[in-house]
């Protein structure tokens, strides 16, 4: 059985991924909105290395997961959709990864280089490799292994932004 015809049987779990991924970009948007004093010209380097890639990595569990809920295509075409999605998605990561590693600054730790990086890039690689065997038994807990970390790792990347944004956010004077 190919891919596209098992993942019928995982629609509850795209719901509620795909949902969840939408609903974290909503809550991103209201949260930068509110420290929008955070995001200055001397900062602009910092969002697109941080905060870009997290709404890129929520929007890509939204689009995966709308791909994967999609009535079925005939042949090859949702496995290919997603095959390149993780392509694009391997491609932030990868870029991410190298411009975090770069990064110098003091509340820089190991993990938040890993989480910001590394593990976005691995999820990427295992929804890739879930498309590109996608008649393999094991190709759909691949692919929601793979959305899962994308959606868990960048809660928590989200969350490190959000308490960077507090910590930093000036008083008015």
């Amino acid at each position: 059985m190919d891919l596209t015809a098992t993942l019928r049987e995982w629609s509850d779990f795209y719901l509620l991924v795909g949902t969840a991924g939408a609903t974290l970009v909503a809550l991103l948007f209201v949260a930068v909105s509110i420290g929008v004093g955070f995001l200055t010209r001397a900062r602009a380097a910092a969002v697109r290395t941080y905060m870009s890639p997290v709404v890129v990595h929520f929007a890509a569990v939204v689009f995966i997961s709308a791909g994967a809920m999609a009535p079925a295509h005939p042949g090859l075409l949702v496995p290919v959709v997603i095959g390149a999605a993780a392509l694009v998605g391997a491609g932030v990561g990868l870029y991410t990864t190298v411009r975090v590693a770069k990064d110098q600054a003091d509340e820089i730790v190991f993990f938040d280089r890993f989480a910001f990086g590394a593990l976005p890039a691995l999820a990427y690689v295992a929804i890739f490799v879930a498309a590109a065997v996608n008649r393999w038994v094991y190709a759909p807990e691949l692919l929601a292994g793979g959305l899962l970390l994308l959606l868990l790792v960048n809660i928590r990347n989200a969350w490190d932004l959000m308490l960077t944004m507090a910590r930093r956010h000036e008083a008015p004077n």
